[in-house]
């Protein structure tokens, strides 16, 4: 595959973004769950996960890789599109045969998008729990970023829908069309999956972690199901046949307005990831730089 020159490189989203807030904040990491089981409910990505990743045996370091590289997605800079590029590098052999006896290939363009689609409803359904609702035009602005990000992971303009007027058929056609609850989706969301304790961190902590394991584990995996289920989109969770209460609705509400309360008052360095906190921190210096030299000398 060829790669890009730097200047024609595509460019992450803007500083000051929909995304450049959400990407980095530690509520991101609330949504994350829904948008992975919502791209492994399509039979090709499910396959594919199924047969090709580590998730069972590594879930920790794949979570992590995967966190870093959303991350320099829109904090990279330069870096983004060589993530990107690495990235399509990474899923060029991935191939196989779907639960329907089909053909895939990670890259089909199908596939490849719908990945990058999850996110967007995902997110626009999480947020008005967990930050406000979105208003109109921060639901284009949000829908511009995630096709500019998009472009960074070697997706073509023809790939997305280009408007939010088209993307929410397209989405609702394949939730009808493809969307099923496959293995991958009924371990995401069971609560006794076996799933090893950390590997990170101190030894201190992850021998206390692993002797703590089995007591931990249980309230942990009901409380991931419930933030799965709960954040993601209503018809996704009906097209999965994912059930959801109204006391289940309930408790998701108490837990954003607790969420909306503490998140916000929480100091940089403990609300943003550390890619993030480092890339609003050098924005932050490149803009004093340009308002001091843009200063009118005394």
């Amino acid at each position: 595959m060829s790669t890009s020159s730097p200047s024609a490189d595509p460019a992450p989203p803007p500083p000051g973004g929909v995304l450049w807030t959400l990407a980095g904040d530690i509520r991101g990491l609330l949504m994350l769950p829904a948008a992975l089981t919502l791209q492994v409910a399509h039979p090709a990505v499910g396959a594919g996960v199924d047969e090709h990743s580590v998730f069972r045996t590594d879930p920790w370091g794949r979570g992590e890789r995967s966190l870093r590289s959303l991350q320099l997605w829109v904090y990279g800079g330069e870096a983004a599109a060589e993530e990107g590029r690495r990235l399509r590098r990474l899923h060029a052999t991935i191939r196989g045969t779907d639960t329907r006896g089909r053909g895939y290939h990670a890259l089909t363009p199908a596939n490849y998008a719908w990945v990058h689609a999850t996110g967007f409803p995902v997110f626009h359904h999480a947020y008005r729990y967990l930050v406000r609702p979105v208003t109109e035009a921060q639901e284009r602005r949000l829908y511009a970023e995630w096709l500019r990000v998009g472009r960074i992971l070697g997706l073509r303009d023809r790939d997305m829908p280009a408007t939010i007027e088209e993307f929410w058929p397209y989405y609702r056609k394949v939730l009808a069309d493809e969307i099923e609850a496959t293995a991958v989706v009924r371990e995401l969301v069971a609560t006794d999956s076996p799933v090893p304790p950390p590997d990170r961190g101190p030894l201190p902590l992850r021998l206390l972690l692993r002797a703590l394991w089995p007591v931990l584990l249980p309230p942990l995996a009901r409380f991931r199901r419930f933030l799965t289920i709960g954040l993601m989109p209503p018809d996704a969770r009906e097209a999965i046949g994912l059930e959801w209460t109204e006391d289940q609705e309930r408790a998701l509400r108490r837990l954003g307005l607790v969420v909306r309360a503490v998140v916000p008052a929480l100091p940089e360095r403990l609300r943003y990831l550390p890619l993030a906190r480092e890339a609003r921190r050098e924005h932050r210096a490149r803009q004093r730089r340009l308002s001091r030299a843009t200063r009118p000398a005394r």
